[in-house]
């Protein structure tokens, strides 16, 4: 994978994720660190209309290198829209305490059952390695070892 120049994370910026398997992908920067990224695996350059438009398929924070050092190349920017505007509810789950859990959103911690936490990503940062492993796992339709990792801890 070549690197490109540096970059600026912007609000609204749509990013291309080469997947390394002659596809890539798509994903959005949103506040807190949080991208969203879209169901739009394809060989083709997508306009950026075309891919605000495609799903979401998830949203979790990654490290800003992804970005700034042009991993992910800025390809376009949009206005977030409402949807994607607040970041969602994360959970976490005390490392020392395994049936103690709290929910994120906002810069506020507050506590929250198993049940409220189940479906919720966990509030980590991931590394864009990592994100690009997912994906192709999801479009192969098997589980990736970083996902299942990070899920609640039974």
């Amino acid at each position: 994978m070549t690197i490109k120049k540096r970059q600026i994370r912007n609000l609204g910026d749509i990013v291309k994720i080469d997947l390394e398997d002659g596809f890539h992908a798509y994903a959005r920067v949103l506040e807190e660190a949080m991208f969203a990224f879209y169901d739009c695996r394809t060989k083709e350059d997508l306009g950026i209309e075309q891919v605000a438009a495609a799903p979401v398929l998830f949203q979790i924070a990654v490290m800003d290198h992804a970005v700034k050092r042009g991993r992910w190349p800025v390809v376009g920017h949009l206005p977030l829209d409402s949807k994607l505007a607040a970041p969602p509810p994360r959970f976490i789950q005390d490392v020392n305490r395994p049936d103690s859990f709290s929910i994120y959103q906002h810069g506020i911690i507050h506590p929250a059952t198993k049940e409220e936490c189940r479906g919720l990503e966990r509030a980590a940062v991931w590394d864009p390695t990592h994100v690009e492993d997912r994906l192709r796992d999801h479009y192969a339709g098997r589980k990736n070892k970083w996902f299942e990792s990070m899920r609640i801890k039974e």
